[in-house]
Formats: structure tokens, sequence, C-alpha cells
């Protein structure tokens, strides 16, 4: 049992070490983009420099060169009037003027050319610095899920076997959790800012050609697909951690919650009774959590018509019980023993109180759980 314990401890230790690397990498990637955004900066503004002093030369030998032309002009007509020396003089300096300025035209195009690309390279970085920005403060939620969750269940967790498992488990959630994470970013902000940026490309071009009402029609478009973004980010920080669990407390987060599941299952319904004071946050969040994974078992396996959740708090304990009429299970042929009911029963465990599971086939499931508490002092919402 003390070798399985150490076991699990490690594998814990190294996913937090993996997790925080992860952080580290990121972070450092952020400051090599900057990095890299005040050279490509600093050379930007050379070259704006050199671009205005190419054209400024460009323009002076237009000049010259127009000069050069009109003199080639009254030599070739009055030929007989210059000696040969003088018109050779004339043609020569003509033509050199206009290779000059040949050679000047092109020079200002590849410098024209190479400030675009360096312009669109530190809009490039700039996105990149944010997300990468983003995705460090995502990144430190996880850590403080992992430290402050995962290592009171390896505390607590006796059995050396489940707990083996239970690691194990951990492990493949974490990894699956971060696929999805980055499922959800690439398939959704990333790709939305990235039409943006086309379309605000598209918005600069159509502007510039004097077609007001299509820029303004695009800008439309902009501004939807912006909000879109700030939706899809929304949606997955809520999922890490909702944000309306510590300012509007443990009741308004549930409607919250529920209200987003509307168009997976229209038929949750939420009945409550509660006193005015808050609980102690590591209740609400463990409250939330447990209710949040009954719901999604009743969603994702019971194939449920009708999920039912009710929640009591007083001032000596919370009852929350969660039903539904879908197709239920035998409870002595649990499915390698789920990782999300042991994940319950340990959380439960943690905070003394009681978990209770009752399911036949054909018949639903009913959810029951128990938690002594003690009230906050904050009034609630």
């Amino acid at each position: 049992m003390k070798h399985t314990d150490r076991t699990l401890d490690y594998i814990i230790d190294e996913m937090i070490d993996t997790v925080k690397n992860s952080k580290d990498e990121v972070f450092e990637i952020a400051e090599e983009s900057r990095k890299e955004y005040e050279t490509l900066e600093h050379e930007l503004a050379i070259l704006k420099e050199d671009v205005a002093t190419v054209i400024e030369e460009g323009d002076l030998l237009e000049k010259k060169v127009k000069l050069a032309r009109k003199k080639l002009a009254e030599v070739s007509k009055n030929f007989k009037e210059y000696s040969e020396d003088k018109i050779r003089k004339v043609y020569d300096q003509a033509h050199q003027l206009q290779t000059d300025l040949v050679v000047t035209r092109d020079k200002e195009k590849v410098l024209r050319e190479r400030r675009d690309e360096i312009e669109l390279r530190l809009k490039s970085i700039e996105q990149m610095v944010e997300r990468a920005e983003g995705l460090v403060g995502k990144i430190s939620i996880v850590l403080n899920y992992l430290n402050e969750d995962f290592k009171e269940v390896s505390d607590l967790i006796s059995d050396a076997h489940q707990k083996q498992e239970f690691g194990l488990k951990i492990i493949e959630a974490q990894e699956e959790e971060r696929r999805r994470l980055s499922r959800e970013m690439h398939d959704g902000p990333a790709q939305m800012l990235a039409n943006i940026m086309l379309r605000s490309e598209i918005v600069d071009r159509t502007f510039k050609k004097g077609d007001v009402d299509s820029a303004v029609k695009e800008m439309r478009n902009v501004r939807v697909m912006i909000r879109d973004s700030l939706y899809e980010v929304r949606r997955i920080i809520y999922d890490l951690r909702p944000m309306a669990l510590d300012d509007l407390g443990l009741i308004p987060t549930i409607k919250k919650y529920i209200r987003t599941l509307e168009d997976q299952h229209p038929n949750i319904r939420f009945k409550y009774q509660s006193s005015n004071e808050r609980l102690h946050s590591h209740y609400e969040v463990a409250l939330f959590r447990l209710i949040q994974e009954s719901i999604q078992n009743a969603m994702k396996h019971a194939e449920a018509e009708l999920i039912v959740v009710e929640l009591d708090i007083s001032n000596e304990r919370v009852v929350a019980t969660i039903t539904d009429n879908g197709k239920g299970f035998e409870q002595s042929e649990k499915k390698d023993k789920s990782f999300g009911i042991i994940g319950m029963h340990e959380r439960v465990e943690i905070l003394g109180g009681e978990l209770k599971i009752n399911s036949k086939k054909g018949t639903g499931t009913r959810v029951s759980i128990m938690i002594p508490v003690e009230q906050d002092t904050t009034t609630a919402n």
C-alpha cells in the first residue's frame, strides 16, 4: 500500500510539474515573441524612413529625367548645331538618369514590400502574445485545481488498488481535457480571430477604394464575429470555473449553468430552499461540481427525458438530490468503477458528507448528497 501511495503521489507530482513546465514554455514563447516584436518594430521605423528617402530621391530623379529628355529633344531637333561630343554627352546623361530612376524605383518597391511584410508579421505576433497570455491564465487555473483538489484526493484515498487506478484515470481525464480545450480554442476563438483579421483587411481595402457602404457592411460583419468570439471565450472560461460562483453564489450559478444546457436538454428543472447567507467557497465549489457531474451523467449515459435538481440549504447542512427518469443501471454492475462516481464520493467524503446513488435498470437514477456546512457571513445576492 505504501508503494502504491508513493506511485500515485509521484504521478500527481509529475502531472503538476508537466503543467508548470507547459506554463513556463508558453510564457517563454510570449517573451520571445515580445522581443521579436520590438526588433521588427525598430526595423520598421528604419524602413519607413528609408522608403520616404527613396521616394524623395525618385521624385527628384523624375524631374531630372524630364529635363534631360527635353534637352535631348532639343538637340535632336537642332542636330546640326551641336557637336558630336555634345550630342553624346546629352544622350549619355539622359540614359544614366533613366537608369538611376529605374534602380531607385525598384529599390522603393523592395523596401515597400519588406515594410508591408513586417507590418503583417507584427500583427501576427501581437495576436500570438495575446493568446499566449490568455493560455498562461488558463493553465494557472488548472494548476490551482490540481494543487487543491488532487492533493486532497491523494491524501484521503486509502485503498491501494483504487488509488492507483484513480491516479491513472486522473491522467486520462487531464489529457482529454487538454485535448478538448485545444480543439475548442482552435475550432472556436482561433478560427474566428483569423476570420476577423481577414475581414478587417477587406474593410481596409474596400474603404480605400471609396466604397464606404460595402466597408460599413463588412464592419457590421466583423462586429458580429467579435461578439461570437467573446461568447466562445467566455463559455470556455466558464467551463474551467464559473466566475458567477465567486460573484453571485451557488444557486445563481446553478441556474445559469442549467440555462446554458437548454439547447442540449430543455427539461432540466431546478427547485431550491435557502437562507440568504452564502456558504464558504470550498462548499460552493464542491456542490456545484457534484451537481454538474450528476447532470452530465444523466444527459450522457441515462438518456433521461426529465432531470430534476433539488437543493435545500439550512444552517447545519446542504441536501442536494438529482433525479432522472432515464434507463438507470444495476449498481452491482458498475463498469470499471466509474471515475466520475469515484470522484464524487471523494469530494463528499473530503467534506465529511454522505453520497447515495439509487438506481435500477428502467427506473431512472436518484443521486442524494448531504454535506454538513458552516454558513459564510457574506450575504448572497
